[in-house]
């Protein structure tokens, strides 16, 4: 009875727990440096954009005379925003606290009853994962850079046409595919905020749209701006200098391959890729378009309306993202744009919250190594920015403050010509619209805006903005490109697929 009584359940000595102790609290003060550096670099790269956005803002003030009560007003955004942003990165410490302290307490407790390592294992594991964040994944970020994108010199391109503004290259394949010389070309033309390199994210990895097109032996090219910064041409480009850029190029693909050619654009190329064949410069050459989460009708993306909307009139003003150029040019300042969709978004893209989020990340893997495609997303989304040409952003700008009319007209115009959806009906056009069910930059119904004007086919993918560009592209995904879906609706590359097929046929 009196053995019983004195029972004690903990079987460690006190000194071996003692030593797993002082060895846990080590790596414990390693994870907290490390979680301190991960926090600081975050916020820095956060608030990277904030000085240019303020001489932005300056130089549009100039001459405007006093805000008033928009000053008070935008003050009251600014306040907002920061309480927003606080409150997001308060609820992520308070989750990630309470997580790693039950964590914690359950490998302290097993230590003591059992004498095993859980202790020790639980600090050198939260020690990696917090290392890896602070010093693995900047460097990882930097060293995909060789693997991520386009690489137009690596011999996989070849330049076919070029203009003042553009270079148009044509896609080999990756794999033991023959490009079919009389296959139906394609023509793909990026966006200009999220630039080229999107749509080529990781070739290596079968994760990239102009591949999963130019592997099943379609002749497949795309158009790359030039350097903004080195180029003056792209610098004062217009809407009507695309076009007639695009007509250029699809007529040369046309000579090459002798059959009609299909456009296709994702995201705001999508949009553009739109007003280029609406203006009837493309007559004769184009018989389809392909769009991708393109915003067809702005003022539909409630999340970008919303925070329009939000501002005091005097602020929505492109005006405000530009820079003057040393040559006296003005162009949007891409850092800036940016900056302005993570400030939209700072429930989730606060720095302290998206760094938990990153952190969670890695927990997750266990410290056992960064995937290429989480470099290569930031690699995109840290290093690959870059400024717009000011008038091609005015086209996409009053996209969001202007709707598109109640017969199907667009609230822009080329070469003085109105742009009205039922164009395309009018002209056979075979369009496939495809939108992601999960995009929370361009809203679904911004993207579907066509189907209130003219009847399209579309296929619904359920991630993510890039994904179609990423995740999708990889032949052995179950919604592939190239794939027939159980609701009938076909990847973009599938339905380029087919109307090669027909073609022939």
């Amino acid at each position: 009875m009196s053995e019983n009584l004195s029972f004690n359940p903990f079987v460690i000595d006190p000194f071996t727990f003692g030593s797993k102790l002082f060895r846990a609290s080590l790596d414990c003060a390693k994870a907290a440096q490390y979680y301190s550096m991960g926090i600081c670099s975050y916020n820095n790269a956060f608030m990277e954009p904030a000085t240019q956005a303020a001489k932005s803002f300056r130089e549009a003030e100039e001459g405007k005379g006093t805000g008033g009560n928009e000053y008070v007003r935008l003050e009251e955004i600014n306040r907002e925003l920061f309480n927003k942003g606080m409150w997001s990165g308060i609820s992520a410490i308070a989750e990630f606290y309470w997580k790693k302290v039950f964590g914690f307490q359950t490998a302290l407790l097993e230590t003591m009853i059992d004498g095993n390592g859980a202790l020790t294992k639980f600090a050198e594991r939260e020690a990696a994962v917090a290392r890896m964040i602070a010093e693995e994944y900047p460097k990882a970020i930097r060293y995909v850079e060789s693997e991520y994108g386009l690489h137009l010199d690596n011999g996989g391109y070849i330049k076919v046409a070029e203009t003042p503004r553009f270079e148009l290259y044509q896609v080999l394949p990756t794999n033991d595919v023959q490009v079919r010389e009389g296959g139906k070309p394609i023509v793909i033309i990026p966006p200009y905020v999220l630039g080229p390199h999107i749509l080529a994210f990781l070739p290596g990895e079968q994760k990239s749209y102009v591949h999963a097109f130019a592997n099943q032996g379609i002749p497949t090219y795309i158009r790359i701006v030039r350097n903004i910064n080195t180029t003056p041409d792209v610098q004062i480009m217009t809407g009507e200098d695309d076009a007639t850029d695009t007509r250029f190029f699809c007529d040369k693909v046309s000579q090459i391959h002798h059959k009609p050619i299909t456009l296709s654009g994702f995201c705001q190329g999508g949009f553009i890729a739109t007003l280029d064949l609406l203006s009837g410069e493309l007559d004769g050459l184009v018989d389809a378009l392909i769009t991708c989460v393109s915003p067809m009708d702005g003022t539909r993306s409630k999340a970008i309306t919303d925070y329009i909307n939000c501002l005091p009139s005097r602020y929505r003003e492109l005006d405000y993202a530009v820079k003057t150029l040393p040559n006296g040019n003005r162009v949007v300042d891409g850092g800036i744009m940016s900056w302005v969709f993570k400030l939209m978004s700072m429930d989730s893209e606060s720095p302290v919250a998206a760094f938990h989020r990153d952190l969670e990340m890695f927990s997750k893997s266990n410290g056992n190594g960064i995937s290429k495609t989480a470099a290569a997303l930031n690699y995109w989304m840290k290093y690959d920015q870059r400024d717009l040409p000011l008038e091609i952003t005015r086209l996409s700008h009053q996209s969001y403050t202007v709707p598109v009319a109640p017969d199907g007209a667009l609230p822009v115009q080329l070469f003085g010509r109105p742009l009205n959806f039922k164009r395309i009906k009018e002209d056979n056009i075979r369009w496939l619209l495809c939108y992601a069910a999960g995009d929370n930059l361009i809203d679904p119904p911004a993207a579907l805006a066509p189907l209130d004007y003219i009847k399209v086919e579309v296929t619904k993918y359920s991630k993510g903005h890039g994904a179609i560009a990423t995740s999708h592209s990889d032949p052995k995904s179950k919604t592939s490109l190239d794939h027939v879906f159980p609701d009938g609706s076909r990847g973009p590359v599938r339905f380029q697929l087919d109307l090669d097929a027909a073609l022939v046929a």
